[in-house]
């Protein structure tokens, strides 16, 4: 094959399914020159590759690293001391050990007793948007409703104060330079560096406040488990606080945007929630296959692999797109549908295996919320003209407005 795939292009990169499709037909495992990685398509290699943990790595840091520039003059020491600790770039036991300090917060009983919260949460957002929708200002539903709304949520959880919440989005925006950008930005890894280290500082005075005084907060619970023979160390809190504020409210941002998108181009399905609010469960799962808030999984190999008749070598980046598992007809019927009402639906969105989402069960619940209240209470809600932008990103997908009428 001798074209070449590559996100950093604007049209690929606002909608990618075409060439997902071509891919998975004629090269599903295809070398890209332009992003230096292996690209992988198909459902099946892409589950493969979230479950190979002996020959392919969650840890693409550290070959990042050594070979990055900025790291070797030593100006993004705290994107290299933190983010090292994000569970998601871990492979075992470390990952292993982080995780299960976590579990038991995000199972879906704990998170169910956060359900009053989210409504209260949310009521006062829909209560926001009729407000500046009367007073004849704009609206945008992702600034006013998607992205606070699982930002709020996180915070509390954290024990982060809301008033915060613009100061999180900067420093969250700057990370997220680093996460996943697909194009080059000439000042992106110092920009996300001055995020990382401007967030990890704030969270230190925050951990320094609960080992002082301990509340009912995460931060609290990490804190008063430090005497525990697998507990975190101090950085290790600082960085799986800024991981579980950002992934907390990035993805979930993009999730609850997305399906918005979606529901608001297939107006038919968006009806049919509002005639039957018990379809927001099934709603939600189509929200993240169709589209979903997540684009790939970043791995790197650990060791010589052959796959589709192609050998990936040791140190090779590769991203498999769960957006295109997601489309994939071996794997969903009719994959191209938007259908709100699907009820074989084993997306790949939430990743698979050690690596699964450990916050599947809050962003499912926060969607569905959401979901119901806004067909709810805003049935008559549409965007306004136009297509929107789509944030530069292999790894987070989403858009970055979405100008509505109510």
């Amino acid at each position: 094959m001798t074209y070449a795939f590559d996100l950093g292009n604007p049209a690929t990169n606002a909608n990618p399914f075409p060439e997902f499709a071509r891919l998975r037909a004629e090269d599903p495992v295809h070398w890209s020159p332009a992003m230096k990685a292996w690209i992988v398509t198909r459902y099946a290699d892409v589950k493969q590759v979230a479950l190979n943990n002996k020959q392919i790595s969650a840890d693409r840091l550290t070959p990042f690293f050594k070979a990055n520039a900025e790291y070797q003059r030593g100006s993004i020491e705290s994107l290299v001391r933190y983010l090292n600790h994000w569970m998601v770039f871990r492979d075992p036991p470390d990952h292993t050990r982080l995780r299960q300090l976590f579990n038991k917060a995000f199972t879906p009983t704990s998170v169910a007793k956060l359900r009053p919260n989210i409504e209260g949460i949310v009521a006062h957002l829909i209560g926001r948007l009729q407000a500046k929708a009367r007073a004849g200002q704009p609206v945008d539903f992702i600034a006013d409703f998607a992205y606070p709304l699982p930002a709020s949520v996180i915070m509390d959880l954290l024990g982060v104060p809301r008033a915060d919440l613009e100061r999180v989005k900067v420093w969250s925006d700057d990370i997220a330079l680093f996460i996943g950008t697909a194009q080059v930005a000439g000042n992106k890894y110092l920009r996300a560096e001055q995020g990382a280290r401007a967030m990890a500082d704030y969270f230190r005075t925050l951990v320094e406040a609960r080992t002082a005084a301990p509340t009912e907060d995460m931060i609290s619970q990490l804190v008063l488990a430090r005497d525990d023979r697998d507990a975190l160390t101090t950085d290790e809190i600082i960085g799986t606080c800024i991981l579980l504020l950002f992934a907390g409210h990035e993805t979930t941002t993009n999730l609850i945007g997305n399906g918005f998108l979606y529901s608001m181009k297939h107006r038919h399905q968006w009806e049919r929630l509002i005639g039957d609010p018990s379809m927001a469960s099934t709603a939600v799962e189509e929200y993240l296959r169709y589209d979903g808030p997540s684009g790939a999984l970043a791995r790197v190999a650990a060791a010589d692999i052959e796959m589709c008749g192609k050998t990936i070598r040791e140190g090779e980046r590769i991203f498999a797109f769960v957006n295109s598992a997601n489309r994939d007809p071996d794997a969903f019927d009719e994959p191209e549908s938007f259908d709100i009402g699907r009820l074989h639906n084993p997306h790949m969105t939430f990743g698979h295996g050690i690596h699964f989402c450990l916050g599947a069960p809050l962003a499912r619940l926060e969607a569905e919320i959401a979901a119901n209240r806004l067909a709810e209470q805003l049935p008559h809600i549409r965007l306004r003209d136009g297509e929107p932008d789509w944030h530069d990103s292999l790894i987070l997908r989403g858009v970055k407005a979405l100008p509505v009428v109510l």
